[in-house]
């Protein structure tokens, strides 16, 4: 396989509705090598798959997630506001497109996709649950055998955080579980591209890649891999491939596919 890894950014959610089930096959049947979701925490301590801590933008619901239970957020909608999950014609809805995933789903299907498939799962804060986050999560992938991953396991999780505090968590409660730390700004602590709490990959953001032009060379010679998000144009494309980046993460994987040829 040549070129970086591509991982579908919420799914396909350029097509369709972001953390839906349908996003995620999608992407797995365009060939993603990966699926990247947010993860947060409901009032009754279930991992959801969601971005904002708000429910306004991408469901028919209203005010925080974290309090709502599990219950509560299943009864809502979270796809028709997109137009990859619009009502179509006469059709019943189809609940792939609508109804919230949790990430507990997300790992039975990405276990039944019957191929390699690496999961990155961002923890998000901050959170009025903290550490509890982390904990939910390290103790869900140990319920699915992920959290000890070995080299041939077909599924491989790496978390992911703007958090140093909660990718140290993840260090703690799981030694051998990869690590990303999520950059949007460039920290002043970070320097010579060294990552903390021994994290080996780097997560800037396209617009720091722009901004900063020095840091993924940093970063690469530091010893780090490198995820760039969110590369959605083809000039973000080219620059990514250019500076020989180790994972893409992109709404538009079949776009970033084709592009590498495959």
């Amino acid at each position: 396989m040549g070129g970086p890894l591509v991982f579908a950014h919420r799914g396909a959610s350029f097509d369709l509705p972001e953390h839906t089930l349908a996003a995620y096959l999608r992407a797995l049947d365009e060939g993603a090598d990966g699926l990247e979701c947010d993860v947060r925490l409901t009032r009754d301590g279930h991992l959801v798959c969601v971005h904002d801590r708000r429910l306004d933008r991408t469901s028919n619901g209203r005010g925080l997630v974290s309090a709502r239970t599990l219950a509560e957020l299943d009864a809502l909608d979270f796809g028709s506001w997109h137009p990859g999950g619009a009502p179509n014609g006469d059709l019943p809805p189809d609940e792939s497109h609508t109804r919230l995933l949790t990430l507990a789903r997300l790992l039975d299907a990405v276990l039944a996709a019957g191929r390699p498939v690496r999961l990155l799962v961002e923890t998000k804060h901050p959170s009025r649950y903290g550490s509890n986050v982390e904990r939910r999560l390290v103790t869900l992938l140990r319920r699915y055998g992920l959290a000890d991953p070995a080299p041939d396991d077909p599924v491989q999780v790496t978390v992911m955080s703007f958090s140093p505090l909660a990718v140290r968590r993840v260090r703690e409660l799981a030694p051998t579980l990869p690590t990303v730390l999520l950059l949007e700004v460039l920290p002043r602590w970070l320097r010579l591209g060294r990552l903390p709490f021994g994290t080996r990959i780097a997560g800037p953001g396209i617009g720091l890649v722009r901004a900063r032009p020095q840091l993924l060379p940093a970063l690469r010679a530091a010893g780090n891999q490198v995820y760039v998000w969110t590369v959605n144009q083809p000039t973000d494309l080219e620059l990514v491939l250019a500076a020989g980046v180790d994972g893409i993460i992109t709404d538009r994987p079949a776009y970033a596919l084709a592009r590498l040829d495959r």
